[in-house]
């Protein structure tokens, strides 16, 4: 194969990873649009590992004009009252857990892929960095506190 078709294959990739997913990242920003607006709180989980995708989240398919590079509206990082939990971890721990578990969808040969993609969420992007060396205890304890703190200074 040359670097040609490579290439091509390439960003044929890109395209067709997002309109594989474009259809539920844009069921997710409406889960996510209703309950702001009904005044719930709620947690949305998913891997959105690209800008984009977090982006798509937040303004659904307005998301995808203003990342065209033309002259569309330049949507803001983030929403006020809504934050992202970034789960990190080095690709060992996390290949050593996926091997150990069993029965589960995505195998562990899969984890090297999502390490290319990722983009990790920026500062500016309203993100809570979650270290996963640490004890589900300590990690929900944190979110709870992060909420909390969220709450109360956008009130």
């Amino acid at each position: 194969m040359t670097s040609i078709h490579r290439g091509t294959l390439r960003r044929w990739l890109v395209v067709n990873r997002l309109q594989i997913r474009l259809p539920w990242l844009l069921k997710l920003h409406e889960v996510i649009t209703s309950e702001r607006f009904s005044g719930s709180d709620a947690l949305v989980v998913c891997s959105a590992l690209k800008r984009l995708y977090r982006q798509i989240l937040l303004y659904g398919s307005k998301a995808l004009f203003s990342s065209s590079g033309s002259d569309q509206e330049i949507l803001p990082p983030t929403i006020p009252d809504v934050f992202f939990l970034f789960m990190h971890g080095d690709y060992d721990l996390i290949q050593q857990r996926m091997v150990a578990r069993k029965g589960h969808y995505m195998k562990a040969d899969m984890l090297r892929s999502q390490f290319d993609v990722l983009e990790p969420p920026s500062d500016e992007e309203n993100v809570l960095a979650l270290d996963i060396r640490r004890s589900i205890a300590d990690m929900a304890m944190e979110v709870e506190e992060h909420i909390i703190s969220f709450k109360s200074s956008h009130q």
